[in-house]
């Protein structure tokens, strides 16, 4: 396996959208309160005593949606003065970057990446799960803003289900022949919204550039990132097309993250809840960072096991116990 160094931190598990691949419909989740989130103090003691240690120097702030934290600012600015940090991104759903996209630059962010699972209205409002709230135009515009102020190139998140936005393939694809935005296409999983995977399944990314391939070629970028993404692109086009394959083309031999939630649950693998250590609660508990740094280095040591032999177990129950926004996707 790749050296594991990349650390996904959540900052919050609460969302202003309700995506379907995220959350189930209807259903009421608990929400934490502010209490039990670990705050900006405890997740730097923890970078600068148990993580950066241990050899991490990529970092990426996650949700829920991460722009609804309050001290969002003073996290990606402390961070960055780490004279350890390589790289920090963001993952955004958007809606608020008209108004923080800036904040964001001047506190020293440069990466980000940006969910848009559709460039039709009703179909986008449909997703999230707000219907007839008309949240297309303002995620549109916080793009829009994101580019303006700095963030070049953009990173677009797509999941694909099958009928429900399967027919906006070659538009969303067509978004990286004309701009430097790199569009990424996500397999479905079945963490989340469990009846509904059972229900639309997953397309293969072969499937999806296959699409792309019959309607303008597609070749090889050659380009090495910090995720899984295989990355292609359209002859000619500026931007480029990234492949999430988690289903269909295991990437686990490629892993080098590790999930951190919002409540301080170190997670090894997305799809696997074995070995789960509750840091915060250690470090509430007086528990000392040496003692902390040894848990989490033996929870690296079992990663390769859990990765290879484990992956398609999930829980021990099978069924998963958390949503993706409670994780940190």
């Amino acid at each position: 396996m790749n050296k594991v160094d990349y650390l996904r931190i959540s900052l919050i598990d609460r969302c202003n959208f309700r995506c379907q691949y995220c959350m189930p419909e209807g259903e009421e989740l608990k929400y934490l309160l502010s209490s039990e989130i670990l705050s900006c103090s405890e997740l730097l003691i923890l970078l600068k005593e148990v993580f950066i240690p241990l050899g991490f120097t990529k970092f990426r702030l996650t949700g829920g949606e991460p722009l609804l934290r309050p001290d969002l600012r003073e996290i990606i600015e402390e961070i960055n003065l780490l004279p350890e940090t390589q790289d920090i991104a963001l993952t955004t759903n958007g809606y608020l970057l008209t108004e923080q996209a800036q904040i964001l630059y001047d506190a020293g962010l440069r990466r980000i990446n940006i969910s848009l699972d559709s460039l039709n209205p009703k179909n986008f409002d449909l997703i999230i799960g707000r219907k007839n709230r008309n949240f297309w135009h303002k995620t549109w515009l916080g793009i829009q803003k994101a580019y303006e102020v700095g963030f070049n190139p953009l990173k677009l998140n797509v999941v694909i289900i099958p009928n429900i936005n399967d027919h906006e393939i070659l538009d969303l694809a067509q978004l990286t022949i004309d701009k430097n935005w790199h569009v990424r296409f996500i397999e479905f999983m079945p963490i989340g919204n469990e009846k509904l995977f059972t229900e639309k399944a997953w397309i293969p990314s072969e499937d999806i550039r296959e699409m792309i391939r019959k309607k303008w070629g597609l070749e090889e970028a050659n380009i090495l990132g910090h995720g899984p993404a295989d990355v292609f692109k359209i002859p000619n086009g500026k931007g480029t097309l990234g492949f999430i394959s988690q289903m269909s083309e295991c990437f686990c031999d490629r892993c080098n993250r590790i999930r951190l939630s919002a409540d301080g649950w170190l997670r090894p693998c997305l799809l696997n809840e074995t070995g789960q250590i509750n840091l915060k609660n250690d470090l509430r508990k007086g528990i000392t960072t040496e003692e902390i740094r040894k848990k989490v280095a033996d929870l690296l040591l079992i990663k390769p096991e859990i990765n290879f032999k484990e992956r398609n177990s999930g829980t021990d129950s099978g069924i998963y116990k958390r949503t993706m926004s409670q994780i940190g996707g």
